[in-house]
């Protein structure tokens, strides 16, 4: 049996969206999407006869609902590595502030890690590759800046997705062009176990990434992205409404994991 290589034995991780999983479908995880965290979960299991893992993340949640919602729960479970992505639902939103959402990240942080969890948070990913979103740079900038600032007060670790680059392919991202797809899930995991400093066997560019478009294919798929995902995400916007209203977690207790990809597990095994 491969040798542990961490002090860990029970993840979880809080958050919405991105932390779901949202993008890399994957029919035999809980709830339909794989991700980052399930593929971080899968890797921190190597070596281990006890490794459980809880993912409380719902898709569409602001941080004062992770805060109320994920939080108490996560410590219920009684986590010794929490990983918290948030607030960036709230950076999207017209009028919103950057320090007073990083307010309630902070108190979100420090109730995860007093009970002497380590803590993970993340930056928000440099927007100014995306037509849509690059105006928002400067307000996800200042943002990141006080999770840095709060990752340092309560002595946590960051995981910055601002410095990961190759989130700005385009072949990284899902059809909705909100969401990473399996490859940049597979990405971010290799990211966030680095960060942790825990050797494992991911390889980059594995799924191998899409293939590009010509200029006539990008601008006729883009009148196809805004009618299918752009207009309804606004709509939903100013109506308030949430894709993750009434969505529960994927996995709401903490639970041994299954390496999805791993080529010795026979296929009937993984559902």
């Amino acid at each position: 049996m491969t040798r542990q290589q961490h002090p860990w034995s029970r993840y979880v991780a809080v958050g919405d969206s991105f932390t779901k999983g949202v993008g890399d479908a994957e029919p035999a995880s809980p709830g339909g999407n794989r991700g980052w965290a399930d593929r971080v979960a899968e890797m921190l299991s190597l070596g281990s006869d006890d490794f459980a893992y809880g993912n409380l993340a719902v898709r569409g949640k602001l941080m004062n609902q992770i805060l109320a919602e994920q939080v108490q729960a996560a410590l219920a479970l009684h986590p010794d590595l929490v990983t918290i992505s948030a607030g960036g639902n709230d950076v999207l939103r017209p009028g919103s502030d950057p320090d007073a959402i990083a307010a309630r990240l902070d108190e979100a942080v420090r109730l995860l890690g007093s009970d002497g969890a380590t803590v993970v948070v993340f930056t928000g990913i440099d927007v100014h590759f995306s037509p849509v979103l690059r105006g928002l740079r400067g307000k996800v900038a200042i943002y990141n800046e006080n999770i840095r600032a709060i990752a340092t007060a309560r002595d946590a670790i960051v995981a910055d997705m601002w410095s990961l680059t190759a989130t700005q392919d385009a072949r990284m991202w899902a059809p909705d062009r909100l969401h990473l797809n399996p490859l940049g899930h597979h990405t971010v995991a290799r990211m966030v176990l680095d960060t942790l400093n825990v050797q494992n066997p991911l390889e980059p560019l594995v799924p191998e990434p899409m293939p590009g478009t010509t200029w006539r294919q990008a601008r006729t798929e883009d009148l196809a992205w805004a009618r299918e995902y752009l207009v309804p995400w606004v709509l939903r916007r100013v109506r308030h409404q949430s894709s993750g209203d009434h969505i529960l977690p994927k996995r709401p207790a903490a639970d041994p994991v299954t390496r999805l990809d791993d080529p010795e597990q026979p296929a009937e095994l993984l559902g």
